[in-house]
């Protein structure tokens, strides 16, 4: 239903620009590009496991935490918060995994590349919102049409089984991981983290949405438990906190969900994720594609 009305496209071939593989402790490491649906350059990492098949692939989208100059480098473990490096632990333990940049964040903003900060980031961000909505088009389309093609690439590049897939994020990773679940059946599981709250507890609490969420009517069809609803009966690892504003009312939120596909894990502690939420998301994960 939500796929319908956005107009999403379904999935197509994707042609990727292969880099240079860097060799680390356990995997490598390939910074690769491949085009978007308005012909725009996509970069991300790609992680492969050494001296081993791949169990499987996850495509891992990254924060936003308001820093615009980290992507796909925080994913990788190169620069920021290190309870965001997912691909080095998940590639370390077998998967192949692909990090992304999303729109207007760290290689895809317009004036500048690379991880330094802009002071017009934020702007790039909200314009790739409202230059569509002049248009009558929407983000969410461009972002989970986005989503698709890195999934595309993962399967491409890795010649893996498609019954051993999945996608995951924290906070705006979340909610891309969610929507894009939600939508795309290739998505054999999903680890959605910080991300699964209420339009109603958000709009009370002033916490906003994502801008990738700005649909008009949005929340006259949709909430927060229909979109995860659509992703059963695939497992789902729900992270929340009940200190974070982006996941207070996770608990209500999934008991209006049916069915016992979802994993839920709650802390009582903030959005950040620690150690314990960290390693909790890596071994999940790996133990979808590990039996």
């Amino acid at each position: 239903m939500l796929r319908a009305r956005l107009g999403l496209a379904d999935p197509v071939p994707v042609s990727v620009q292969r880099g240079v593989v860097e060799a680390c402790e356990g995997f490598d490491r390939e910074r690769i590009e491949y085009l978007g649906l308005e012909e725009d350059v996509i970069p991300a990492f790609l992680f492969t496991p050494q001296a081993r098949e791949p169990l499987g692939g996850v495509v891992v989208f990254h924060q936003h935490n308001g820093q615009f100059h980290f992507g796909k480098s925080e994913v990788a473990g190169i620069v920021g918060d290190p309870y965001q490096a997912f691909a080095p632990a998940l590639a370390r333990r077998g998967l192949m995994v692909l990090a992304p940049d999303a729109i207007s964040f760290e290689d895809r903003r317009a004036a500048v590349r690379g991880v330094e900060p802009d002071h017009y980031d934020w702007l790039q961000h909200y314009n790739a919102m409202s230059y569509r909505l002049l248009d009558g088009d929407v983000l969410m389309r461009k972002c989970l049409d986005d989503a698709q093609r890195a999934l595309s690439v993962l399967l491409q590049l890795g010649a893996l089984d498609p019954r051993r897939v999945g996608v995951a994020g924290h906070s705006y990773g979340g909610y891309t991981a969610m929507y894009h679940a939600a939508v795309d059946a290739r998505c054999q599981f999903a680890c959605i983290s910080g991300s699964v709250c209420s339009f109603a507890t958000r709009r009370r609490e002033g916490t906003g949405i994502t801008l990738f969420e700005t649909v008009p009517g949005l929340a006259r069809d949709f909430d927060t438990h229909d979109v995860l609803a659509a992703i059963a009966p695939r497992p789902t690892l729900v992270v929340s906190g009940t200190q974070d504003k982006y996941s207070r009312d996770a608990d209500q939120v999934l008991a209006k969900v049916s069915g016992d596909f979802i994993t839920h894990l709650r802390v009582e502690r903030g959005h950040a994720l620690d150690q314990e939420r960290f390693e909790a998301i890596v071994e999940w994960i790996h133990a979808q594609l590990s039996g």
